[in-house]
């Protein structure tokens, strides 16, 4: 007898909800599409197929009436409007109210107790009332710099520290981000964007509580700091050229702290003249591990990882969890 499909509403359609919605079509044995929604009126009235690019129509059309989507009957929303809570709060109460569970790229979701843990505790009692599950994921945070190096420490007796280094080649990747991270800009415009936080990779301090919450670690202080990345040369992408002595990207660290020690220690560099992408994890133990891992991309592996969990979420206990607290996930 054939499993039951999972029944799944989209919600957000931008680059990345279409990436993620490409991964669950690519498996219709497990996952069907019941509705859409985007407020990009050049969206509206669309077939999902047509717009996330599928090579046929799949007779779903996109809506901007959130409560008329959601009162169809669904299991999962695929959820991926903004990297803030505070945003996007609005929206997850109404998703969970209709009783679906939810997969978000959401940045600050993948570990919202870190730095809004009023509207987390709202959102996993709201979750439990209802009797869903709610996790944020991602590849960065949910996986590269948390859930990977938290999983590698399961060969080691005791860990005592896990230091993290992350490098993205920003060359290739999306305009939006390419802003995000100041490329083109000069120094000092860098700097006072970086002080009003309109620089930043979203859920730098997210990842550090995430590794530590994963490895039962009470921390007393999680510090984020960022620098800009200056050019050395001429460096032309298809979206920005950046001159000598302007800015090519971002540098930031995020450490975890107790007791005065720094027990969590996350370099994040993401350029878009980086020489090499790579992910590297450090882990100080019984016994010290290092490990690194070459060819995760960025939005190809968001989508992943967000379509790998889709089906943990469904199975998964109610309220509000990280990834560290689903069971592993890989591609199936």
């Amino acid at each position: 007898m054939a499993a039951k499909k999972i029944r799944v509403i989209l919600y957000g359609l931008g680059p990345i909800g279409a990436a993620c919605a490409r991964v669950l079509a690519l498996r219709p044995e497990t996952y069907v599409f019941v509705g859409a929604v985007d407020l990009d009126p050049n969206k509206v009235g669309k077939d999902v197929g047509e717009v996330i690019g599928l090579p046929e129509k799949i007779g779903v059309k996109i809506s901007d009436k959130p409560g008329r989507v959601l009162a169809r009957d669904a299991e999962l929303t695929l959820h991926a409007t903004g990297s803030y809570l505070t945003q996007v709060k609005p929206q997850l109460a109404q998703i969970i109210k209709a009783g679906k569970n939810i997969v978000s790229t959401c940045e600050e979701l993948s570990n919202p107790w870190v730095q809004n843990p009023r509207d987390a505790d709202e959102l996993n009692k709201l979750a439990k009332q209802y009797r869903v599950t709610v996790v944020g994921t991602g590849i960065n945070p949910g996986y590269a710099m948390d859930t990977l190096p938290v999983a590698l420490t399961a060969v080691c007796q005791t860990v005592t520290r896990v230091r993290v280094k992350r490098v993205v080649d920003a060359s290739k990747r999306r305009r939006q981000l390419q802003q995000k991270i100041g490329a083109g800009m000069t120094v000092e415009a860098f700097n006072a964007a970086a002080a009003k936080r309109e620089i930043r990779h979203v859920g730098l301090a997210e990842s550090v509580g995430l590794v530590a919450r994963g490895l039962g670690w009470q921390l007393d202080e999680i510090i984020e700091t960022i620098e800009p990345i200056v050019a050395t040369r001429r460096i032309v992408t298809d979206h920005v050229t950046v001159k000598p002595h302007f800015v090519t990207g971002v540098r930031q660290f995020g450490r975890g702290l107790y007791a005065g020690n720094d027990k969590v220690i996350l370099e994040l560099e993401m350029a878009v003249d980086a020489p090499e992408a790579y992910d590297e994890a450090w882990i100080e133990g019984t016994p010290n591990l290092h490990s690194l891992v070459k060819g995760i991309h960025g939005d190809i592996s968001t989508a992943a990882v967000v379509g790998n969990a889709a089906r943990r979420v469904v199975e998964a206990k109610p309220g509000l969890l990280t990834m560290v607290d689903l069971p592993v996930v890989s591609a199936r």
